[in-house]
């Protein structure tokens, strides 16, 4: 069940230029990658009204920054409009059983006498404050997706219901506001590792795309960030003071892509190369040489 949604908050007097220090170029390097993502993907257009899915991690408040500055020199016209979707953690009292079974994460607290944990916290003040510095409209929707899911089969495919339902949400959101693209921050590691996720787990050849076409075209999933290193987005972190909000779900670790990344990044850890080799190979596929 959904809680009522905020209503877009406006920005204070004075416009996005009195919300918050805010530099007025990329690095060379970040700003002609995201070019080459833009133009080549075809992103954004002229008219454009660009809902943003803001979970409070490092990547999606990045993103929020890197489009908010994007639009101020852009030689086209587009609206941004941030959204959080609270999951509805706060208050939220998880078993042990629900970190895998293994030694607890120093963030889950102690186990209390009735056999819980401590409460865990919410996400939506904390990616409300963040928003507020934007100097954007935005919406935040309080939601109960996250605890619902860890009911659901004790926690088991968690990740998916709770993926799908804030999914399917966003879409109703821009459908609601007459957005016609719905921003990710997904990067290049998040590519690669959805390649794996997918030949391991699904069975099938394939990855998340820069501009993905859905609903006959009346919405496009557009990822800004698609060539973008994390090293690099963690460097525009630093750039904007971005503070990332922690995500409190106890799958986080747990989950089939935690288990690709470390994968990935013991596979890259002795030669960077590896990396930048997979994205390039997802561009330049021998379909001659495959079933």
């Amino acid at each position: 069940m959904n809680a009522p949604s905020k209503p877009a908050s406006q920005p204070p007097p004075g416009g996005c230029e009195e919300a918050a220090a805010k530099p007025t170029r990329l690095p060379a390097e970040i700003n002609r990658l995201v070019g080459k993502a833009m133009h080549r993907y075809g992103m954004l257009a002229d008219g454009d009204r660009v809902m943003i899915a803001v979970s409070g991690g490092i990547d999606s408040l990045v993103l929020c920054r890197l489009l908010d500055l994007w639009r101020r020199k852009a030689p086209i016209h587009y609206e941004l409009l941030p959204v959080h979707l609270d999951m509805g953690f706060a208050g939220y009292r998880p078993r042990p059983g629900l970190y895998g079974g293994g030694p607890l994460p120093p963030e889950a607290g102690a186990l209390q006498a009735d056999g819980l944990l401590p409460p865990l916290p919410g996400t939506g003040a904390a990616v409300q404050e963040q928003l507020e510095k934007l100097g954007l409209p935005y919406l935040i929707e309080e939601t109960t997706y996250g605890p619902e899911a860890l009911a659901a089969e004790e926690g088991k495919n968690g990740c998916y219901h709770c993926s799908s339902r804030r999914r399917n949400r966003l879409f109703a959101l821009a459908r609601e506001h007459n957005c016609n693209k719905l921003a990710l921050g997904h990067h290049q590691e998040d590519i690669i590792e959805t390649f794996f996720l997918n030949l391991l787990y699904g069975g099938n050849i394939s990855t998340m795309i820069p501009n993905q076409r859905l609903f006959a075209g009346r919405l496009h999933l557009i990822r800004p960030l698609a060539l973008l290193s994390k090293e690099m987005i963690q460097q525009l972190g630093r750039l904007f003071a971005v503070a990332a909000v922690p995500n409190p779900c106890p799958l986080t670790d747990l989950s089939k892509r935690h288990t690709v990344r470390t994968m990935v990044r013991q596979l890259t850890a002795d030669d960077p190369r590896i990396t930048a080799n997979i994205f390039a190979a997802l561009g330049n596929v021998r379909s001659d040489y495959l079933l």
